[in-house]
């Protein structure tokens, strides 16, 4: 039985990504370090900087240790960061937001980001740069940040929270071929999207890509 570790930056991430593992393969055990300071950390001082190198690598290293046989990151602050630091690391790091951009730019040139935190546009706007590059295509992204949704979220008005960004998405909708979530937490509102608008979301896209790695 192969084991999928998770590194997160918030605890509400722990049940769902291990109730996705579970609907996807229930062979498949789960294992998990989770460090919310590491994001704030990651948001004051930059998601390269030393002392956060250094104990998302620590944090990697844990769940290797652990027997992670692959790892998702599945904040998207730090994806990039993950994934970079993971190579050579022995289980295969997934960030949690490549797949996803990657059905993004199948889908479509004209790409919507909806985020909740400044810290994730940069990476994930590059993430859909890069992945276009290497399909030999080029897209137009195009962000919104949505005001106020992460307090709500730190708060625990998941409800509100989710009910911002669908207001986003929903204005967002009729300039983009594809909207893209770039926090995990937003999941949730893609199933509140009316047909037509077509949202994506990170975590099932991420498990799934973990799991195919170990298969």
């Amino acid at each position: 039985m192969t084991t999928i570790g998770f590194l997160h930056t918030a605890a509400v991430h722990e049940p769902t990504f291990a109730a996705l593992v579970r609907r996807i393969d229930a062979d498949h055990r789960t294992t998990a370090v989770v460090d919310a300071a590491l994001l704030d950390d990651a948001r004051r001082l930059g998601p390269t900087h030393p002392s956060v190198e250094d104990r998302t690598v620590a944090h990697l290293q844990r769940l290797r240790d652990l027997g992670a046989d692959a790892i998702v990151c599945t904040c998207s602050t730090l994806g990039a960061t993950a994934e970079r630091l993971g190579v050579g690391l022995g289980p295969t790091v997934v960030r949690v937001d490549r797949a996803m951009a990657e059905a993004a730019v199948d889908a479509g040139g004209r790409i919507g980001v909806v985020a909740a935190l400044e810290s994730t546009i940069e990476p994930t706007t590059e993430l859909l740069h890069s992945v276009a590059a290497a399909r030999g295509v080029t897209v137009d992204v195009r962000v919104t940040m949505v005001d106020g949704a992460w307090d709500r979220f730190e708060s625990g008005d998941v409800d509100g929270y989710l009910d911002l960004v669908a207001r986003a998405c929903s204005t967002l909708a009729e300039d983009c071929d594809v909207i893209v979530l770039a926090q995990a937490s937003m999941a949730p509102v893609a199933e509140r999207m009316p047909p037509g608008i077509p949202v994506l979301s990170s975590p099932r896209l991420a498990v799934d890509a973990a799991v195919r790695s170990v298969s």
